[in-house]
């Protein structure tokens, strides 16, 4: 094992410890051959969705589905769920986020966290500061103090996905998986803390692809638990629908979960970049403008509902999707559009039977509070168990209809390239036009724009979407931006790195699974 040298001393110190290092090597030298298994799976199934095939209910789990069982009991302060935030993990933010008064504040490793070494680190030791109540920060800027106050909000931890790599510390030569990174340290330093203050460690799991990668995540918790003397179940997980597969076997990822289930949250975002990327060489599953693919349409209707039959079926918690909206200062009319959205999205969640919801700021928890406390009077509502529901295989697989416009391309090239810009920056939580942005975004618009290439596919406008119309649209829309953030921050910052990449993934011939594996290495260089 060889640690890299730290970006963050004296953080390093205190996280990577003797003892926390040999249980995190233990936990890859066990699992990271798993872990390799299932991605050279994941690659050969989407070489079968290339050739037209689908994903489909698995026959020989039928059983699994159509019998009776249910998921361990919940712990009492994981029953009532109904608001959570989500946010990265740099200190100011989680003070704020268990501040806010939500249920659950989910701390991000994945999505809104760039993973350099020092965003690592300091992720890792201002959570165990705020497990033990001693987080603190005082902003040199504003000179606001920030500490915490009354009843925090339950925490959560959403590690890295099976894909990344954490190379900056290598096992027998290779770089960990970052997942079994980010899990095994927090969960080493925590668990028992958390424990003794009436909680316990309770994860996210993100990108699932198959019950088989669950099944290999509860081998982990079960030798964790065990290693570190944790009664079995003691570790609860919710795992993020947010990949097409995974919709055909939620009831059986939470079987494999069972004892250590929390239950599923619909990961909406990354669920319609997974879609495309299904989808990516089929002309017919090519998609409208971003904007057009709602909740309450095609595939993202019908995964919603069965994702909350299967869950209260098996008396797990059934979450709703983001809201990323973000009070809009200075334009009344515009924030009482932008509240009026998110107040009827989470209306239909609690109508729909979700237990729960999430938000991106502070501000809009007491707003979808409102809406669950006011149709939900329990802590959730798991007797919900929508027998009237009924999902087909073709329901999940089903294109919503909408157009596909300049203004939606050339939106997907502005957010995109400036997501992308600021991760490369070590920042992966973003503000733009109004909406907290994460790596989901930049997903979605990089794989859309790619798709639109790959078919030739025709505006409403009736021209094709080629390399030329796109490579002046970008063009155009970068001189806007640099207009907008200014030439000293667009010519000082990544955008010539973040523009590069952005390019090489949407004209390339070859489809590249996930931005961030490209943009690692930018972000280490």
């Amino acid at each position: 094992m060889t640690p890299t040298p730290p970006v963050a001393p004296g953080n390093e110190r205190e996280v990577l410890t003797p003892a926390c290092l040999a249980f995190v090597v233990d936990l890859s030298r066990r699992f990271g051959p798993n872990v390799t298994e299932l991605l050279a799976s994941r690659r050969a199934m989407q070489t079968r969705y290339d050739a037209g095939y689908r994903p489909r209910f698995l026959p020989e789990t039928r059983a699994i589905r159509e019998s009776a069982w249910a998921v361990g009991q919940l712990p009492a302060d994981l029953r009532d769920r109904r608001v959570e935030i989500t946010g990265p993990v740099d200190r100011k933010m989680i003070i704020n986020a268990l501040n806010s008064g939500a249920s659950v504040f989910m701390a991000d490793f994945e999505d809104s966290n760039a993973p350099t070494w020092a965003n690592v680190l300091d992720g890792q030791a201002n959570l165990k500061d705020a497990v033990r109540g001693t987080i603190a920060f005082d902003d040199p800027d504003s000179g606001k103090s920030y500490r915490l106050r009354g009843t925090p909000a339950v925490l959560m931890v959403r590690p890295r996905g099976w894909h990344l790599v954490e190379k900056h510390v290598e096992v027998d030569a290779r770089p960990i998986p970052a997942a079994l990174f980010d899990f095994g340290v927090f969960l080493f330093h925590n668990a028992k803390a958390l424990i003794a203050k009436g909680t316990g460690p309770y994860f996210y799991l993100p990108k699932l692809q198959s019950h088989l990668e669950a099944r290999l995540w509860n081998e982990i918790f079960v030798h964790a638990e065990g290693a570190l003397g944790l009664p079995q179940g003691t570790i609860k997980a919710t795992v993020l629908i947010e990949t097409l597969p995974a919709a055909f076997e939620m009831d059986e990822i939470l079987w494999e979960l069972r004892d250590h289930a929390a239950g599923l949250n619909c990961g909406r975002w990354d669920y319609i970049f997974s879609f495309t990327k299904v989808h990516r060489n089929d002309a017919l599953g090519v998609l409208p403008d971003r904007s057009q693919i709602t909740m309450d349409q095609g595939f993202l209707r019908a995964y919603a509902q069965l994702l909350i039959k299967t869950c209260h079926r098996r008396g797990a918690h059934a979450m709703g999707g983001m809201a990323a909206q973000i009070p809009i200062k200075g334009d009344p009319a515009a924030n009482d559009a932008a509240i009026a959205k998110v107040v009827a999205d989470k209306r239909r969640e609690v109508v729909d039977g979700h237990d729960g919801t999430w938000v991106a700021h502070p501000g809009l928890v007491p707003i979808a509070r409102e809406v669950f406390d006011a149709a939900m009077a329990g802590p959730n509502q798991l007797s919900k168990l929508r027998e009237d529901v009924s999902v087909s295989e073709s329901d999940l697989l089903a294109v919503p209809h909408g157009t596909r416009t300049e203004k939606g391309l050339r939106w997907n090239l502005r957010v995109g390239v400036q997501y992308l810009e600021a991760w490369l920056r070590g920042v992966g939580c973003v503000p733009l036009y109004n909406l907290m942005e994460d790596a989901a975004t930049a997903e979605i618009s990089r794989t859309q724009i790619w798709q639109w290439l790959h078919h030739a596919a025709k505006l409403d406008d009736g021209r094709a979407v080629d390399a030329a119309l796109v490579s002046e649209l970008l063009a155009s829309e970068m001189v806007s931006v640099r207009a907008e953030v200014g030439p000293a921050r667009y010519d000082g910052g990544r955008f010539t790195d973040a523009i590069a990449l952005f390019e090489r993934l949407i004209f390339s011939s070859t489809f590249e699974e996930f931005l961030t594996v490209p943009a690692y290495e930018l972000l280490l260089a």
